[in-house]
């Protein structure tokens, strides 16, 4: 419960530079009297600054401030929860905010508006808008409970039944879920995108396989190609490498044969060409001498013939030999020329053998480059072996993926149970209900009280049903302004005794502000003021009114605020 015990003010609107105090506890009922003007509901708008940073009225925050001194607003409001002892400063010009409690000070590390949530959620467990639905009821800048809007009424009801935590669950449940439904997107996006790089790398592997395949047969086949040539010229050297040698041999040998058979037979010619030419020349000498040149005797015409026949025999004889000579030395340049001319092919077949021999050579040496480069291609292995690791990888990098899918979908799945039970139809609609029976009853004891006798009836939706003997149904709109009134200050009990009862943002003040004044008529202000003094000694009650007849009422205090030198103060009347 919270127990408000004391309140200071100064440079707040019409108050001077002096603290004008407020002590909440001093009696159970309190009358706040004054002229207009004179700054009664002054104090309304400073605890609500104190506590919210904003007052009750609306009033802009630069106008907060006395206009005459123009600086040095302070605010200051003490009360106790429990054991605890707190203590709420707030200035302006300068600026000042601070929270005590049991006299030490909370860290203001944190933002203005955080430190203010420390107070509403920590502390006060109230917001500004529970806070004047439960604690103030005036005419000034109030809107009763039934004018408020059905989401502000749950906003108020929840802060009554401490229920409003499962509103800041549901609000915590759903930006969790929006960061789920990105990881969950994104985890899809990443799972397509580790299929297609699987999908990608099985293709580079077919590629890569398809390549090195067809490129190690299409060496393979060069080298059998080559390979078929190296047979081809081997076979042709091995079938004449050694006829050509033994036959070249056997050539040089004939050739050499020739060559000195030939020159014999030359040579002989020769010595029968000179033969010849010496038989001639007698045979002419004899037939054209008669005598002698030399002795001049004249030749004997039979030796003459003798002479002519035995040289003519002679040189018959010998063109004979030279004709045998010429035939054999035919025969011999033919055997030559027949030995040169097969030689000149043998040499032809040993220059082809040679070209075989420097083919296989170079053919060889392409093998030996053809294997290597083979060998090189199957170095690509080590690429297949590296693509096929990425493409595990990228296989275990999916199914951890997928693993991720299942655990967000099913972490999902339960997120959407929660926010089930966690929205304004889940718990807080059970919890409602269990309650909503109990608000109906006080609120209509509360209206009897007062002595309008209507059936009331808030549902789940805080939509109200009015019912009246004798008549049909209708809304809260439908009433007179006094009737209307007699109806919010029945909420307004029943929001503090069903408070009292949860003990969540009970309270011991109650401040009535020009209620009294309003649309109550004379029956409904002694009905209400039974009601106050019914409230209990736990609660201390201040009625601010500007009713001269109300001082003639029970009140166990009265206050009554003044104008001096254009500055409100307190003359406390016992």
């Amino acid at each position: 419960m919270i127990k408000f015990q004391n309140l200071r003010f100064k440079n707040f609107l019409s108050t001077g530079n002096n603290f004008t105090e407020i002590d909440f506890e001093k009696s159970p009922t309190t009358l706040v009297v004054g002229h207009n003007g004179a700054g009664k509901s002054t104090m309304l708008d400073a605890m609500s600054f104190a506590l919210f940073g904003k007052p009750h009225r609306k009033i802009s925050k630069p106008q907060l401030v006395n206009s005459i001194n123009g600086k040095g607003t302070l605010v200051e409001v003490e009360f106790s929860i429990g054991k605890n002892q707190y203590k709420v400063i707030r200035g302006i010009k300068p600026n000042k905010f601070e929270i005590w409690v049991n006299d030490n000070m909370i860290n203001q590390n944190s933002h203005a508006k955080e430190y203010q949530q420390v107070l509403e959620r920590n502390i006060l467990k109230l917001n500004h808008k529970s806070f004047h639905q439960i604690v103030v009821l005036g005419s000034s800048s109030f809107v009763p409970f039934m004018q408020l809007t059905p989401g502000a009424r749950r906003e108020v009801i929840e802060d009554l039944l401490d229920i409003n935590m499962f509103s800041k669950m549901n609000g915590l449940l759903k930006e969790k879920t929006a960061i789920l439904k990105d990881d969950i997107q994104e985890n899809g996006h990443k799972i397509e995108m580790t299929k297609t790089k699987i999908n990608a790398q099985k293709k580079y592997l077919r590629d890569l396989s398809a390549v090195n395949t067809a490129h190690r047969k299409e060496k393979e086949n060069e080298i059998e190609s080559l390979q078929n040539e190296i047979r081809e010229h081997q076979d042709f050297i091995n079938k004449n490498l050694d006829t050509t040698e033994t036959r070249y041999q056997e050539l040089n040998k004939t050739i050499e044969g020739l060559s000195e058979s030939r020159q014999k037979l030359l040579d002989y010619q020769s010595t029968f060409k000179t033969k010849i030419k010496s038989v001639v020349k007698e045979a002419k000498f004899f037939e054209e001498n008669e005598h002698c040149p030399t002795c001049e005797q004249t030749i004997d015409e039979e030796l003459r013939k003798s002479k002519k026949e035995d040289a003519t025999t002679r040189a018959k004889k010998l063109n004979d030999v030279m004709s045998k000579s010429d035939s054999e030395l035919e025969s011999i340049n033919q055997k030559y020329d027949q030995a040169n001319q097969e030689l000149n092919g043998i040499r032809e077949l040993q220059n082809e053998v040679s070209n075989s021999q420097r083919i296989i050579g170079r053919l060889n040496t392409d093998i030996d480059r053809i294997r290597n480069e083979i060998e090189s291609s199957t170095d690509s292995s080590s690429e297949m072996t590296k693509a096929n690791e990425e493409l595990e990888e990228l296989s275990k990098e999916l199914e951890s993926l997928q693993d991720k899918k299942y655990k967000l979908h099913e972490s999902y799945s339960y997120h959407q149970i929660c926010g089930e039970l966690l929205k304004d139809t889940g718990i807080k609609t059970k919890i409602i209900k269990q309650y909503l029976p109990v608000i109906n009853q006080l609120t209509n004891q509360y209206l009897q009280i007062m002595d309008f006798f209507v059936h009331f009836d808030l549902d789940e939706s805080f939509n109200e049903t009015i019912r009246s003997r004798h008549r049909d149904n209708f809304s809260y709109d439908s009433f007179s302004e006094g009737e209307k009134q007699r109806i919010d200050l029945s909420l307004l009990f029943t929001w503090r005794q069903v408070a009292k009862m949860k003990n969540s943002v009970a309270t011991n003040l109650l401040i009535l502000d020009e209620t009294f004044d309003s649309s109550l008529d004379e029956d409904g202000v002694d009905n209400l003021v039974k009601i106050l003094y019914t409230m209990g000694e736990e609660t201390n009650v201040f009625v601010i009114s500007h009713k001269s007849e109300l001082e003639d009422a029970k009140f166990q205090r009265k206050i009554e605020f003044v104008k001096d030198k254009n500055f409100s103060k307190i003359k406390d009347v016992a």
